[in-house]
């Protein structure tokens, strides 16, 4: 029992993982022994980002835009060409789009659903083989999609394909675990609500303090909360959880 959170000498896979949430994650990973792979458009920060990570441990840029069609097919192809197998992958890239019910344009539609569902979809199949020699019978491969409260419950801003995307993510997670537990790999995902990131930057600027006070746990998420439940659910106490959506928001979604 002594082990049952270790995570030591697995390899991961976290996209969007030189920033924000994805960020939080691959930390998390690295400082707890995982070798990690971290995938992002922009090679010059994943390089920068996988550099300052591996002080303390091991982190390996694997640039890829994920938007694009054959995005997802050369990541697991490059990712195949370094590792004999997959344990761990985390779908975190994304987009998000914000704009009036009136002016929101079909554009917001094909980009945030093609990263957000798509992307997700894409990736995961295109990593099965890797994940299925990454997988035993008491510890199977895991992938965790990372969905949003904004899935489960209205948004508070005009974030319409984004919060549709997520909900499908949700969704589209429950399937896959469905699908995939007969090659023992298991599928969850995680809801954040409010943590400090890129994406959430200005509505934090603006609204911070109000969030934080709304919380029931009176505070923004942190990256040790984002971390944490990646570790579990990647770890021998998680071997059994799949097909789950876990919200990690302070308690916003049990608020009258």
């Amino acid at each position: 029992m002594k082990d049952l959170f270790s995570v030591k000498g697995k390899v991961a896979l976290v996209t969007g993982g030189s920033r924000g949430i994805g960020l939080m994650i691959a930390r998390g990973f690295v400082e707890h022994g995982v070798k990690t792979y971290i995938s992002s458009r922009k090679k010059d920060v994943c390089d920068e980002v996988a550099a300052e990570l591996s002080k303390n441990g091991t982190c390996i840029s694997l640039p890829s835009d994920l938007s694009t069609d054959d995005g997802s097919r050369s990541l697991a192809s490059e990712l195949g060409k370094r590792e004999p197998a997959l344990n761990i992958l985390v779908n975190n890239a994304g987009a998000n789009w914000g704009a009036p019910l009136e002016e929101f344009p079909d554009s917001a539609w094909d980009k945030v659903l093609g990263l957000n569902v798509k992307g997700v979809f894409k990736l995961t199949r295109d990593c099965v083989p890797l994940l299925e020699k990454g997988a035993s019978d008491e510890d199977p491969a895991r992938v965790i999609n990372i969905g949003s409260i904004d899935g489960i419950q209205i948004p508070a801003l005009d974030t319409f394909s984004y919060s549709a995307s997520k909900a499908a993510v949700h969704q589209l997670s429950r399937v896959l675990a469905y699908h995939l537990a007969p090659k023992k790999i298991t599928v969850n995902a995680i809801a954040p609500g409010p943590f400090e990131s890129k994406m959430m930057a200005e509505t934090l600027r603006n609204f911070g303090e109000m969030i934080a006070e709304s919380c029931p746990l009176k505070r923004i998420g942190t990256p040790e909360d984002m971390a944490g439940v990646a570790i579990y659910l990647s770890s021998r106490a998680g071997a059994y959880v799949t097909g789950t959506v876990i919200p990690v928001d302070g308690g916003l979604l049990i608020k009258p």
